[in-house]
């Protein structure tokens, strides 16, 4: 019986050890896949949310037209990208949950403009 017991034991340790090891490995392999596609997935979300804010700004404050009206206005991929208005500051803010963010402003005389470039010009 004792013998039942080590014998179980070690299966256990073994069991648990191989687990461990699979879930490495498993994160070895998400961080290398995500190493490799996770630039390219987040320069496509800082230029489209940077576009959505900009485009939907001037369809908002430049065309008068709505927020819900604007947003159909959304090219195809940018799906994931969500918009929101501030009416008081006159800007909209796209962006990519936990990935990107952009507000375009507008600016009379300029009409809209992104918030870093408003921000650089002075």
């Amino acid at each position: 019986m004792r013998v039942s017991r080590l014998a179980n034991a070690k299966s256990k340790r073994r069991s648990r050890g191989l687990l461990i090891l699979l879930l490495l490995a498993a994160a070895a392999l998400a961080a290398l896949w995500f190493s490799s596609t996770g630039e390219r997935l987040r320069g496509n979300a800082i230029a489209g949310t940077a576009y959505g804010a900009r485009v939907t700004c001037s369809c908002r404050y430049v065309a008068g037209r709505s927020l819900k009206d604007c947003a159909k206005d959304k090219l195809a991929g940018m799906e994931m990208i969500r918009l929101s208005d501030d009416d008081a500051a006159k800007s909209v803010t796209a962006s990519v949950p936990l990935i990107a963010e952009a507000t375009a402003r507008y600016r009379k005389g300029y009409g809209c403009v992104l918030d870093r470039w408003a921000r650089d010009e002075g």
